[in-house]
């Protein structure tokens, strides 16, 4: 039976994931810093090993006699860089250390995102051999993950797949859009000329994830003019803006005159300033703050699909605006709107 390890599997794209490699009929094991988060992948047949991506030594037992090593744990936002870099960039040096040191070592898929490729000049669409140039912290700190991961492709047989906006069941971050726009009636939208932006439903990007590992390029054990090779992008070839998001789900809530209401650069500021300063008051951070506005300000965050259609054999089996709905009808069904 195949055998894999997944870092990450009690978060909402973790998650899916154990549950289809179990459903193919995949050993499971999911590294845990909590046991008590870990009741979903548990009752879902999963191996508990209780560690943390700063343990090496609870690293070098959770890769042990996996076949696959799925490396999804990290950190997409905090109050402080340090802290960022240390999950996101550190982390994945640990968990990819820890398959080197193996005997014979396992496939390694890291999970990035397109954050770290930044975003392309507008009217534009990124491909995966363009250089890459992040434009937050949170970016950068997953460029940072990625090429300490790529130290060890000569040892380690790497993947590195980078999603867009993931969304779908479980999903707590579109919930909440949709929940503001049914109680609001309206949706703000930052920027007055919001960029292209490219998005994945969570079961799309599990089949990808899985056929990254079995079918994928990988990482050159040298960067010698190689770009792009082992890097996967992970998105749908639809690019509405923030806000068309709003204006296509508004009759799916309900709310077929619900307006986008555009703010200006100025006022997007001073909103997420206010944002980040409750955040710091709080002690923890919010959704919206000075480096998610970098990224929703930038140019253009289409991505190709050709990469992944060409080498995985993978294009979506609905257009966004069906995945968008069934992500609906769950968060109805399970009383999130």
């Amino acid at each position: 039976m195949a055998s894999a390890l997944v870092t990450g599997g009690t978060g909402f794209i973790g998650s899916h994931l154990v549950e289809s490699l179990i459903r193919r009929g995949t050993s499971v094991r999911c590294l845990v810093r909590s046991p008590e988060r870990a009741q979903l992948v548990r009752q879902l047949g999963a191996e508990i090993v209780v560690g943390d991506l700063d343990r090496p030594e609870s690293l070098a037992a959770a890769v042990a006699g996996v076949s696959v090593v799925y490396h999804l744990a990290g950190c997409t936002k905090s109050l402080r860089e340090a802290e960022m870099f240390r999950v996101n960039e550190t982390g994945s040096a640990a968990v990819a250390k820890a398959c080197a040191d193996r005997p014979e070592p396992p496939r390694l898929v890291v999970v990035s995102s397109i954050a770290a490729a930044g975003p392309a000049a507008k009217g534009q669409i990124r491909v995966e051999a363009d250089s890459p140039a992040p434009v937050s912290i949170y970016g950068r700190s997953k460029l940072a993950g990625e090429r300490a991961a790529a130290r060890y492709s000569a040892q380690v047989p790497t993947t590195v797949v980078r999603p867009g906006i993931v969304f779908g069941p479980r999903d707590p971050a579109l919930a909440k859009l949709f929940r503001a726009i049914r109680l609001l009636r309206f949706h703000p939208s930052p920027g007055l000329s919001p960029p292209p932006l490219s998005y994945i439903h969570v079961a799309d990007l599990v089949e990808i994830v899985v056929r990254a590992a079995e079918r994928g390029s990988r990482l050159p054990a040298h960067e010698n003019g190689s770009p792009g090779l082992g890097r996967y992008f992970a998105v749908m070839g639809e690019h509405p803006s923030y806000a068309d998001l709003g204006r296509l789900v508004r009759p799916m809530l309900g709310r077929p005159f619900a307006p986008v209401i555009p703010m200006a650069g100025p006022v997007a500021w001073c909103v997420a300033g206010a944002s980040e300063l409750i955040g710091h008051l709080r002690g923890r951070p919010e959704d919206l703050s000075f480096d998610k506005l970098r990224e929703a300000l930038a140019g253009s965050w289409a991505c190709s699909t050709a990469a992944v259609e060409r080498d995985l054999g993978f294009t979506p089996p609905q257009p966004l605006a069906v995945r968008i709905q069934e992500t609906i009808d769950w968060y109805a069904e399970e009383g999130w709107l």
